[in-house]
């Protein structure tokens, strides 16, 4: 072992000039005396250098960071979202506390808008057409930035332009079941759906409907649902509270796939499109969902599907009551969307590592909102400009530089369709899936200012927790974000105990779903959230509507800007670890146990009625235990080998190993079988989940025969990734 490391000094030596190939070499780990270059090898993170990070993660610097942000409306591709591009260079090419380099990347990419000059409609009109009643076009002012002319009226992004006209029914959130339950009573053929946000995605609930003959949605955010039931704004919702107030309205895409539609697994730099809306959808405030659902005639709609309204919830007659004003009526929608391919940027910096530059710690953020986007997505952006300024400042003066390579992504166009990030991994891919140690994703930092919440793979829980520990919680003495973390959520670990409980990037909610699903790169998303013991809100109410503004965020999300100082730290503190530990903290064994709790789901829900089928779950069995092995190995191996680069690759490449391109070809860009979207609901292998639901409720052979094959695919994708973590010497 001397021998080697003695060997790999001289070679490192040799090609000094051009940069230190230190996978060439081990290293000794008590670190060893010589030339300076040497040390800063076998560096590993340094705790005082954390500890003067996050002493200076200023809360009024993010505060003033929100304000800049949030000056106008910045929708993708505006002049708005352009003056943030020109705020982040800005930033990052500051010759005091910039990054070594800044600069922008361009993707012409297919977006969707409403036309300005023919705004969308939803009228209820009379057999003569006479307009009865009109839905708001344009939410309730209460602020002046809320009348600011760069406001977009609400819309349903890559709706399709139409003038569909129906009767009205009830489709509660618009899922499957409940469209097959509504057309068990009611004749959906020429009818226009209103449906509520929540249970199926936005685009969904069109495509949902289109095989009824259903011929327009529309679709509102119900205050049982966002508001615990509050209704007024006299003095109970926005602007007296954090509550949606009746004419606000949820903006957002409405299409069901990520990334640039036009250019599917290509960057978008200059055909057929899928997963839209098949027919017109748009979007109205509760105010005016109240008036329609309320004269429905009809049966009633089951409990599960009643809301905050006064009134029993009908499924429509179709349509509405006799002793309704509307009697007789019909619903329209009027639709002048349009689409247009526009330039849409992605801003980069960069902070070039010391030791290891060819490896990238990646930390990213969408720029783009549908209005002034305090929340969403200004708040993780303000933070992120919080970071850089202050590491930026670090390297500036000679003070640090990291290890390896940090990467930051201000991302365009999220709001389409994560479109920026998707664009910017499928030009990448190789180099990102060969250099890429982790993806750090902070998009709304901060829904409000109760406690920490974090998703990602089970490998990045440690450096999580750790970091959180390190951390005081805001507003609270002698109290770390870990320790008042666990008291709001929590679970009970074989290995380690109470600890709390991390979520799983099992979606494609924000901009870490391309690193994760399609590259298989170790991903974690981190926010501060509210306590969802005082409210079933399902997101902080604003979400998307022009009240998201600088004066929301800062008198009911977040006064004083701590919790935003909290995220800043804590986040920025697990992007020094991973690009600075001279080992990964990235933990195999916490990635064991979550196999081993999916396999124990999977055993309860399924091997009873595989057995019956003559399917074994005993390869499965194997898979995870084999997994469990390897990684028990590996972590032995981390506390004795000196073969630092090797264990490194290791476990920057084991989600790499989880990727199956051929497991999910109706799911666009989702290759990871682990974490790949579910509709079955169930904590365990997706794939099985999803292939049991289908051919339990069928019971035909070939969809028992898909079973086995996701059984398959999960056993061989984690026996591989075990093999992934036994000794390097050891071959196939």
């Amino acid at each position: 072992m001397i021998k080697k490391v003695l060997i790999g000094i001289v070679c490192g030596a040799a090609v000094l000039t051009v940069g230190i190939l230190i996978g060439h070499f081990g290293i000794t780990k008590g670190g060893s005396s010589g030339p300076s270059w040497v040390e800063d090898v076998a560096k590993d993170v340094d705790q005082s250098l954390i500890e003067k990070f996050l002493s200076e993660v200023d809360n009024i610097q993010i505060q003033e960071n929100l304000r800049e942000l949030t000056k106008v409306p910045h929708m993708a591709t505006t002049a708005g979202d352009e003056q943030t591009v020109q705020f982040m260079l800005k930033r990052w090419q500051d010759a005091e506390t910039g990054l070594d380099d800044a600069w922008r990347e361009e993707y012409l990419v297919y977006l969707s808008f409403p036309d300005p000059k023919n705004p969308n409609k939803v009228t209820v009109v009379s057999p003569s057409d006479t307009v009865l009643h009109a839905i708001r076009e344009k939410e309730k002012t209460y602020n002046p930035e809320e009348d600011d002319p760069a406001v977009v009226q609400p819309y349903a992004a890559y709706s399709p332009a139409g003038h569909p006209k129906g009767k009205l029914v009830y489709a509660n959130q618009g899922k499957p079941s409940d469209y097959q339950v509504l057309n068990q009573t009611v004749d959906l053929r020429g009818t226009i759906a209103i449906t509520r946000y929540g249970g199926a995605g936005r685009g969904a609930k069109a495509i949902n409907a289109a095989p009824y003959g259903v011929i327009g949605v529309l679709v509102y955010t119900d205050p049982l649902d966002i508001n615990d039931g509050l209704m007024s704004d006299i003095n109970e919702t926005y602007p007296h509270s954090w509550y949606l107030p009746p004419s606000g309205v949820e903006r957002g895409s409405f299409n069901v796939q990520f990334g640039d539609m036009l250019t599917p697994y290509l960057a978008a730099k200059a055909e057929d499109i899928t997963g839209i809306p098949p027919i017109p959808i748009q979007p109205i405030g509760f105010e005016d969902a109240y008036i329609l659902i309320c004269a429905l005639d009809g049966e009633n709609a089951p409990q599960d599907w009643q809301g905050a309204f006064n009134c029993t919830y009908k499924y429509g007659g179709p349509g509405f009551k006799p002793t309704s004003a509307f009697n007789g009526s019909d619903v329209k929608l009027d639709i002048f969307n349009y689409e247009e391919v526009k330039n849409s940027s992605n801003v980069m910096g960069i902070i070039r590592g010391s030791v290891e530059p060819d490896r990238y710690v990646i930390y990213g953020n969408h720029r783009d909102s549908w209005v002034h986007g305090a929340i969403d997505p200004s708040s993780g952006t303000s933070v992120m400009l919080e970071l850089t300024r202050v590491l930026g400042r670090m390297v500036k003066q000679g003070q640090w530089r990291p290890r390896r390579s940090i990467i930051f992504g201000s991302w365009g166009a999220e709001e389409f369709g994560l479109i920026g990030s998707a664009e910017y991994t499928e030009q990448y891919f190789a180099k990102l899936s060969e250099r890429t140690v982790a993806y750090i994703n902070v998009d709304i930092a901060v829904f409000a200012n109760a406690t920490l919440s974090a998703s990602g793979m089970p490998s990045v829980q440690n450096i999580i927790f750790t970091a959180a520990k390190q951390v005081d919680a805001p507003g609270l003495v002698s109290t770390s974000v870990y320790d008042n973390w666990i008291k709001y959520s929590n679970r009970t670990s074989p290995a380690h105990g109470v600890i709390p409980r991390i979520g799983y990037l099992t979606g494609a909610g924000s901009d870490y779903a391309a690193f994760a699903h399609y590259l298989g790169i170790t991903s974690m998303d981190i926010s501060y959230t509210y306590d969802r013991s005082k409210t079933n809100a399902r997101i902080y109410p604003a979400y998307h509507t022009a009240y998201d503004t600088f004066n929301y965020a800062s008198k009911f999300i977040d006064p004083g800007f701590l919790s935003h100082q909290a995220i800043a730290r804590t986040a920025g503190n697990v992007l020094i670890q991973l690009a600075d530990s001279l080992v990964l903290p990235l933990n195999c064994s916490d990635y064991a146990e979550t196999l081993e709790d999916y396999l124990k789901t999977a055993v309860s829900l399924y091997e009873e009625k595989l057995e019956s089928r003559k399917i074994s779950m005993e390869p499965l069995k194997r898979a995870v235990a084999n997994f469990r092995s390897a990684a028990s190995h590996l972590d032995n191996v981390i506390r004795t080998s000196d073969l630092v680069r090797a264990i490194n690759d290791q476990l920057m490449l084991l989600d790499r190993a989880f990727l199956d391109p051929l497991a999910f070809p109706d799911k666009y860009a989702y290759r990871h079988v682990i974490w790949a979207s579910s509709s079955a609901g169930q904590p365990t292998f997706p794939g099985l989940a999803d292939a049991f639901a289908n051919a339990d409720l069928s019971g035909q052979s070939s969809d028992w025969n898909k079973v086995h094959y996701h059984l398959s695919v999960a056993s061989q994708a984690i026996e591989g990734a075990a093999q992934t973590l036994v000794d390097l010497s050891d071959l196939p």
